[in-house]
C-alpha cells in the first residue's frame, strides 16, 4: 500500500508564485474552500462562479499577486477543458441518442422481461449500470426513476427493492468510471492512465454496486416501507409503435468505447513496447477521444437511424445534447482552475512536508478530503475535481496502477453522505415521494456504503497491485 513517504513522492513543482509559510497556506486553504462553501450552500452561487472566487480568494490569502493568480486560475481552467472538454461532450451526445433513439427503453424493456421477482433488484442494478455508463447521473435519474415505480407498482415490489438497486448503479458509474465528468478530471489532475483507471473502476464498481444495491436495499426496505407515488406512475400505451434499435446492437454501441480503452490499457501492459504495430494501432483508437468519437460516430447509425432519424433529427439530436453541458463543463473548467491554483501558489509543496513522516495511506488521505469537502459542498465533482488538485502531489512516484487507483480513493469520497445540501438528495427525495428522514435512512446511506466499500476495494487491491 502507498504510504506518504520522502522516498516515495517527489518534490512538488519548483517556483510557487508566493513564498507564504505553511501557516498562511494552510489558512489560504481553509479560507479559499470556506469562500466556495459558504458561495455554493448559503448564497446558492452557481459552482462555476463560485470555484472562480474561491479561486483568486485562495491567492490572495496566500500573498500571490493578483495577476499571477488570475494568470494561474485561468491556466488550469483551460488545460482542464482541452483536456476532457470534448470528452465530456462526446459522451452527452452518446447519451443522448441513447435516450432518444429508444435503445435505453429497448435495454430495460429486455431485461426485464428476463427478469422474475426475486431476480429484479438484480436485474435493476443491472441496467442502471448499462444506462448510467454513457449518461450523466442526473439525467439517468430522469430515465430510470419512471421504469422503477412502474416496476414497483405492476410487480407489487417494494419501491426500496427495486430502487435502490437502480440509484446505486447509477452513482457508482458517475463516481468511479470514466467518462463522467468528475473521475475525467480527476484524471486529467492528477495525471493517471485513462485505462487503467476504467479497468480498476469497473472492477470496483461492479462488487460495490452488489453490495449498495440488492444487499443493501433489503435493509432500506424494511426501515422505509412505502409505495410509489400514484402521481408519478407512467401511464404507458399498451403497444410500441416507435421504431427502436435492437438490444444487442445498443449494448454494443454502449459498451464500444469501453472495449476500445480497455484494449488499449490491456495491449500496453502486455507489449509494452512502443514500436509494436499493435500497440501504436491500440494506441490510437484506444484513446479516449477516438473511441468515444467513434462510439458516437456508430451511434449515429445504429441507434440513431435504427430508431428512424432522418439527418434533421439526428443534427437536432446532436444539437439539444449539447447546450445542457454547458454548466458542467464551466464547473469542472473552474475546478481545474482551483487545483491550478493551489498548487502554484505551493499547496502541493505544503502537504508533502507535512505528510512526510506520516505512515497514513496516500489513498485513505485522498479519500478523507473528498469526503470533507463532499460534507461541505454537496456536490460529488466540486469535491473530486478539488480534492484532485490537492492530493495530486501525492501521485509521484507512485506506479501507473496506484495513480489510477489514487484517482479512484478520490472518486469514493466524493459519494460519501449525500445530504440536504446535494440537489441529487432533493431529486430522490420527491420522486420517490419521501420525507426528508426516510430518504436520509435510504439514499444517504447507500451513498454511504457505496463510498466505504468502494475505498476498503481500493485499498486492498493497492495491496495486490
Amino acid at each position: 500500500m502507498s504510504t506518504l513517504s520522502v522516498e516515495m513522492l517527489a518534490a512538488a513543482p519548483a517556483g510557487p508564485i508566493t513564498s507564504a509559510g505553511h501557516a498562511q497556506l494552510g489558512i489560504a486553504v481553509l479560507v479559499g474552500i470556506a469562500v466556495i462553501v459558504l458561495l455554493i450552500t448559503r448564497l446558492k452561487l452557481h459552482a462555476f462562479l463560485s470555484l472562480t472566487i474561491g479561486s483568486l480568494v485562495l491567492g490572495a490569502a496566500a500573498g500571490a499577486p493578483m495577476d499571477k493568480a488570475i494568470a494561474s486560475f485561468t491556466a488550469g481552467l483551460g488545460s482542464t477543458v482541452s483536456g476532457v472538454g470534448v470528452l465530456i461532450a462526446l459522451g452527452a451526445i452518446l447519451g443522448k441518442l441513447l435516450a432518444d433513439s429508444g435503445g435505453a427503453d429497448q435495454i430495460v424493456d429486455t431485461i426485464l422481461a428476463k427478469a422474475g421477482p426475486r431476480s429484479m433488484p438484480w436485474a435493476m442494478v443491472l441496467i442502471a449500470g448499462v444506462i448510467g455508463l454513457p449518461l450523466f447521473f442526473e439525467v439517468g435519474i430522469v430515465l430510470l426513476i419512471p421504469v422503477v415505480l412502474l416496476v414497483a407498482k405492476r410487480g407489487n415490489h417494494s419501491l426500496m427493492r427495486i430502487g435502490i438497486p437502480a440509484l446505486a448503479g447509477l452513482s457508482v458509474m458517475h463516481g468511479l468510471v470514466p467518462p463522467h465528468p468528475g473521475p475525467l478530471a480527476a484524471i486529467d489532475a492528477i495525471g493517471a492512465n485513462l485505462g487503467v483507471t476504467l479497468a480498476l473502476g469497473v472492477l470496483i464498481a461492479v462488487p460495490t454496486a452488489v453490495v449498495a444495491g440488492p444487499l443493501f436495499s433489503r435493509v432500506a426496505a424494511r426501515w422505509v416501507d412505502i409505495a410509489p407515488p400514484e402521481k408519478l406512475i407512467p401511464q404507458r400505451p399498451s403497444a410500441e409503435l416507435e421504431r427502436r434499435p435492437g438490444f444487442g446492437v445498443t449494448v454494443a454501441t454502449v459498451m464500444l468505447p469501453v472495449v476500445l480503452m480497455l484494449a488499449k490499457a490491456l495491449v500496453d501492459i502486455v507489449v509494452d513496447d512502443p514500436k509494436n504495430h499493435v500497440q501504436r494501432v491500440t494506441d490510437v483508437i484506444g484513446s479516449p477521444l477516438i473511441a468515444l468519437l467513434a462510439a458516437v460516430l456508430v451511434g449515429l447509425f445504429t441507434l440513431g437511424r435504427a430508431a428512424g432519424f432522418g439527418r434533421d433529427r439526428l443534427a437536432g439530436t446532436v444539437e439539444k445534447s449539447l447546450a445542457p453541458i454547458a454548466g458542467i463543463l464551466l464547473i469542472v473548467g473552474a475546478g481545474g482552475g482551483f487545483k491550478q491554483t493551489l498548487i502554484d501558489v505551493g499547496v502541493g509543496r505544503m502537504i508533502l512536508d507535512f505528510s512526510k513522516d506520516w505512515s497514513v495511506s496516500a489513498l485513505l488521505l485522498a479519500w478523507l478530503i473528498a469526503v470533507g469537502i463532499r460534507l461541505a459542498t454537496g456536490s460529488a465533482t466540486v469535491a473530486t475535481i478539488s480534492a484532485a488538485g490537492l492530493v495530486a502531489p501525492l501521485a509521484e512516484g507512485m506506479s501507473t496502477t496506484h495513480t489510477a487507483l489514487l484517482v479512484l480513493a478520490v472518486g469514493a469520497g466524493s459519494l460519501f453522505f449525500s445530504h440536504v445540501n446535494d440537489a441529487g438528495f432533493w431529486m430522490v427525495k420527491e420522486y420517490f415521494g419521501m420525507d426528508v428522514g426516510q430518504t436520509i435512512k435510504t439514499w444517504s446511506l447507500m451513498e454511504t456504503v457505496i463510498s466505504v466499500v468502494s475505498l476498503v476495494l481500493v485499498l486492498l487491491l493497492s495491496l495486490v497491485l
